[in-house]
């Protein structure tokens, strides 16, 4: 299967998570996806990159890479954050009060299908996720495979 793919490197500062969400958003208008699935995206993407840079505690001048995919049907999004460090995410039980601690569960309840992975290289983590953007599309029966991340 063949596919549309981007890829943007940012530092790991909060600034990126804005930039990123303006990132998705002008691919999402190029590919011509509709405004749900890019607000969709974009809302995970965000909580993914804020995820990035608050607990990737790496050394200085470490970059969040992230990879945008569109499958040759235009069927199916696949985004993924690959950052430098080996903590994977795991899930919080954050009480209403608390403002962070929602974005595995944002991921779990919103998209497709979604998964981390350590790097092929041995360093760092990838975190994924798919949204179909066919309503008929069955995510068992077409799914795709994170691409590594170098």
């Amino acid at each position: 299967m063949t596919e549309e793919a981007v890829e943007w490197q940012l530092p790991r500062h909060p600034r990126s998570v804005s930039r990123s969400r303006a990132l998705l958003r002008a691919q999402a208008v190029d590919w011509k996806l509709p405004d749900a699935i890019t607000d969709t995206a974009v809302l995970l993407l965000s909580e993914l990159m804020t995820n990035a840079y608050r607990h990737a505690h790496v050394s200085p001048g470490r970059e969040i890479r992230i990879r945008c995919a569109l499958d040759d049907d235009a069927r199916r999004l696949h985004v993924s954050v690959t950052d430098a460090s080996d903590t994977m995410p795991r899930f919080r039980n954050p009480s209403p009060e608390d403002e962070s601690g929602r974005g595995l569960i944002l991921l779990t309840l919103l998209a497709d299908e979604w998964g981390t992975e350590p790097r092929p290289n041995g360093l760092g983590k990838a975190i994924w996720f798919a949204l179909n953007l066919d309503p008929n599309l069955d995510p068992n029966l077409d799914p795709v495979t994170p691409a590594a991340a170098p």
